[in-house]
């Protein structure tokens, strides 16, 4: 029986674009061979994003007992998380808002069929 192991990244300060272009990079992989991936990705977002796979490969050997050479990364996803509205003012006494963005990730492992 396979189990499906998800871990989740919440309200991440990055923009959901942002780290949709690392995820994209793994989406697929083995579990190993994402991780190994995720080092070399010379982008913000990939040091979060290899914490969290890590962190479900730990779940998925601590909680499930699976083998970290039997996963693959079936799903992994960035969506928006709330957006922190600043402002900050300008010439003229107009104000010129401030988007902080954020993002939700989640990632979730599979056990290859054998």
């Amino acid at each position: 029986m396979a189990h499906d192991i998800k871990a989740q990244l919440r309200f991440l300060p990055m923009s959901a674009q942002k780290v949709r272009l690392v995820v994209d990079t793994v989406r697929g992989q083995d579990a190993n061979t994402a991780l190994e991936t995720l080092r070399f990705v010379n982008k913000a977002a990939a040091a979060p994003v290899r914490k969290l796979l890590a962190s479900a490969v730990a779940n998925a050997e601590e909680n499930f007992g699976v083998s970290r050479d039997d996963l693959y990364v079936a799903q992994i996803f960035a969506d928006e998380a709330p957006t922190r509205k600043w402002r900050r003012f300008g010439a003229r006494g107009r104000f010129k808002p401030i988007l902080r963005r954020n993002s939700h990730v989640t990632v979730v492992l599979r056990e290859r069929g054998s």
